[in-house]
């Protein structure tokens, strides 16, 4: 493998269904179904819906939903007698993603939820995040990180990335981030799909990699928050057994350690856009 291939592996949550794609079942399944059988179907990860959106799943697709990986977003009342009724006939549920929940709820619903599925729980930028992590870490769960939204305010700050960046890195945890996160390097785009839509400065998942294993290897908080500031195509260096941002250089040995054990994927509602950015910059 190539450090991009190291890199890209399994990265692209497919969450179609969400905004602000927003397609309705049948569209978003196909969609999966045919990325999974095209020329970059290794950068394809799981296919994300609600918990209770499983049976529309099923109606839309049929029996290929038994080669679709999937990440079921769930809350804390979900059925999870029904979940290990649909691990039990073989449907591959490789994550839950919890609905945020209060930190003293987390022990107490990874004990409820079956063997199997990598849980993620959603954690906030500011308030309680230290504690946060703290619960994750003890019950043994991953982090979910929401980088962006509908509305400027929803995207964290550079600063706000890297500290959570350190302080997952401090006790080890696991996470997947969302929400943002179309395109490969830091850039405004517009935030919906909508002509007048309002633009944004959105992080660039290019950008949350190299940050994730700069801290991932020992880095400085200030120097990932520099790193995710970045929006220069020029500063980065893609090789073929590394990728570079200006002094800085991961080897692609050291990319498929942070992919393994640090940074799992990135939910993207759009899957094509990212592959094109990435093609663009001849990456692929």
């Amino acid at each position: 493998m190539s450090a991009t291939e190291c890199l890209l592996a399994d990265l692209f949550d497919y969450a179609g269904l969400f905004p602000p794609t927003g397609l309705d079942m049948h569209s978003a399944a196909r969609n999966y179904l045919e990325y999974g059988r095209g020329a970059h179907k290794q950068a394809l990860g799981r296919f994300v819906l609600e918990f209770d959106q499983f049976p529309y799943l099923f109606d839309a697709a049929g029996d290929y939903v038994r080669g679709m990986r999937l990440s079921l977003i769930a809350d804390a009342d979900s059925d999870w007698h029904e979940l290990q009724r649909l691990l039990d006939k073989g449907y591959r549920i490789e994550s839950i993603e919890m609905k945020p929940v209060e930190c003293d709820e987390i022990s107490g619903i990874v004990d409820r939820i079956p063997e199997g599925p990598t849980i993620y729980f959603e954690v906030p930028w500011k308030a309680q995040s230290a504690k946060a992590l703290a619960a994750v870490a003890a019950a043994g769960a991953c982090v979910k990180l929401r980088m962006g939204g509908a509305y400027a305010d929803a995207f964290p700050s550079t600063d706000a990335v890297a500290n959570m960046l350190r302080g997952l890195a401090a006790h080890r945890i696991r996470f997947k981030a969302t929400a943002g996160l179309h395109h490969p390097i830091r850039a405004r785009h517009p935030m919906t799909c909508a002509p007048d839509s309002s633009m944004a400065m959105m992080h660039g998942f290019i950008n949350l990699a190299c940050a994730a294993a700069l801290v991932y290897y020992g880095g400085e908080a200030e120097e990932a928050a520099r790193l995710l500031d970045e929006s220069h195509d020029d500063a980065w260096r893609n090789e073929p057994d590394s990728i570079g941002w200006r002094s800085h250089q991961w080897s692609k040995e050291q990319l498929c350690t942070v992919r393994r054990e640090f940074l799992m994927s990135v939910g993207s509602c759009s899957f094509s856009d990212p592959i094109r950015d990435l093609e663009a910059m001849g990456w692929l």
